[in-house]
C-alpha cells in the first residue's frame, strides 16, 4: 500500500532527470546532502535529520533500476524501513517524474507523513526544476566560432523536438534570462559554466543544498499532486484541485459591507530559466462570504500553466481562469501556479484581475 506518493511534470528529457537521481552531488542540490557508503552494491547516506517529516539519516539501497525510467530504494530511517520508488515517464513534452513510498516496518505519525509528503512534492516543484535548468544551461555552446557567435540548445525539448539553431536575438535572450536569474537568487550563474578545458569534468558549483529544519523557500507550498496533460488539453480542459483550506486574512477591516468584496495581490516566488512560479492571495476582508469569484490571469504570449493549486482552473489562449469554493469573511485563499514560457525575458504575467478588478503586485 502507498503511504506518501508526490510527482511532477517537467520539460525536460528523462536521461536528464535520472542524472538529478542518480548523481550524488545533484541530489544534494536540490533534495538533501548525499554521499555514496559502497559503490556496489550502491549504497547511499541522505543526512535527513531536521527536515520536515524526517528524524534521522537515511541509509539507501539501491534494489532495483532501470534507466532512464526505474529506481528503486531500500530505505532505513531509526527503527523505519521503507521503499521508496522513482518512476520517470516519457511525455510529450518531456517526462513526469513520480516518487511513492511504502512502509515496510515501523509507523509514521499522521503529521510526520503528510510533513515529508509536502517536502518531497516541494523539492520536486522547486529546487529539481532549478537544477534541470542549470544542467541544461551548461549544454549551451556560445563559442562556435562565428562571428557574431550563436548559441544551439541541442537537449532542451521544449515542444518535443530540438530546437533550430538560434539567432543574436535569441542568444540575447538567453543572457538576458541568465541575468534576471542572478538577480533573483543572488548566485553568480555565469560561474556555474564549464571552461573550455572543463567539459568532460563534473557539474560546476552548484547551488547551496537544503539545510535541515529548514523548508523549501524556492516554490510555494504544495498539498496536492500535480498531473500534467498534453498541451493542447493545458488549453482547454478544467482542472480540478483539492479544496483549499482558508487562513487567517492578514488585512482586516472594521466596516462590514453588504456585500461581499474580495480583493487580490500577486507575487512572483520562484523564478527558473524557462519559467517561473506566480501566487495570488484572495482576501474577503470582512462582511458574508462570497459566493463566487473568478479569478483571470494573462500569461505573455506563449506562456503554458504546468501545474496549479488552490483553484479550479482552465486556459484558453493566454487567459487562465481560475474559480473556487467561498471564502469566509475575514479570510483568505492562496492560489498557485507554474508557468513554462518561451520567452526567457518573462518573468510575471501581463495582467490578472478578480471579479473585474486589478490585483496589486504586477
Amino acid at each position: 500500500m502507498i503511504e506518501i506518493s508526490a510527482q511532477v511534470d517537467l520539460s525536460h528529457p528523462s536521461d536528464r532527470v535520472w542524472q538529478a537521481l542518480t548523481n550524488p552531488q545533484l541530489l544534494t542540490r536540490w533534495f538533501t546532502e548525499t554521499e555514496t557508503v559502497t559503490p556496489a552494491p550502491h549504497r547511499l547516506l541522505l543526512h535527513t535529520a531536521g527536515l520536515p517529516g524526517f528524524h534521522a539519516a537515511v541509509d539507501a539501497e539501491v534494489t532495483d533500476q532501470r534507466e532512464p525510467e526505474l529506481l528503486v530504494l531500500q530505505c532505513q530511517e531509526g527503527d523505519r524501513r521503507t521503499q521508496l520508488t522513482c518512476t520517470i515517464t516519457r511525455t510529450a513534452d518531456g517526462c513526469r517524474l513520480s516518487i511513492q513510498e511504502t512502509m515496510e516496518h515501523g509507523t509514521w505519525p499522521a503529521e510526520d507523513r503528510d510533513h515529508r509528503e509536502r517536502y518531497y512534492q516541494q523539492t520536486l516543484t522547486g529546487r529539481l526544476p532549478a537544477i534541470l535548468d542549470w544542467l541544461a544551461f551548461q549544454q549551451v555552446d556560445l563559442r562556435r566560432g562565428e562571428d557574431p557567435p550563436t548559441a544551439e540548445l541541442p537537449a532542451i525539448a521544449l515542444s518535443g523536438r530540438v530546437p533550430a539553431p538560434a539567432d543574436r536575438r535569441r542568444r540575447l535572450a538567453i543572457v538576458a534570462a541568465v541575468t534576471a536569474a542572478t538577480l533573483a537568487t543572488g548566485t553568480a550563474l555565469w560561474a556555474l559554466l564549464p571552461g573550455d578545458a572543463d567539459q568532460n569534468a563534473a557539474p560546476a558549483p552548484l547551488p547551496p543544498p537544503p539545510t535541515a529544519g529548514a523548508t523549501n523557500d524556492s516554490a510555494a507550498p504544495r498539498t496536492t499532486r500535480s498531473s500534467r496533460p498534453s498541451s493542447a488539453a493545458a488549453r482547454s480542459t478544467p482542472r480540478p484541485s483539492r479544496t483549499p483550506t482558508a487562513t487567517p486574512s492578514r488585512t482586516p477591516t472594521s466596516a462590514a459591507p453588504s456585500a461581499a468584496t474580495m480583493t487580490a495581490r500577486y507575487e512572483t516566488t520562484a523564478t527558473r530559466l524557462f519559467g517561473y512560479t506566480g501566487q495570488v492571495v484572495l482576501d474577503n476582508p470582512d462582511g458574508p462570504a462570497a459566493k463566487s469569484w473568478t479569478l483571470v490571469v494573462t500569461l505573455a504570449e506563449g506562456g503554458t500553466i504546468t501545474n496549479a493549486q488552490g483553484a479550479n482552473w482552465q486556459q484558453d489562449g493566454r487567459a487562465v481562469t481560475f474559480t473556487g469554493a467561498p471564502v469566509p469573511a475575514g479570510q483568505s485563499q492562496t492560489i498557485t501556479f507554474d508557468v513554462r514560457n518561451p520567452d526567457p525575458r518573462t518573468r510575471a504575467p501581463e495582467g490578472c484581475t478578480i471579479d473585474g478588478t486589478p490585483c496589486t503586485g504586477l
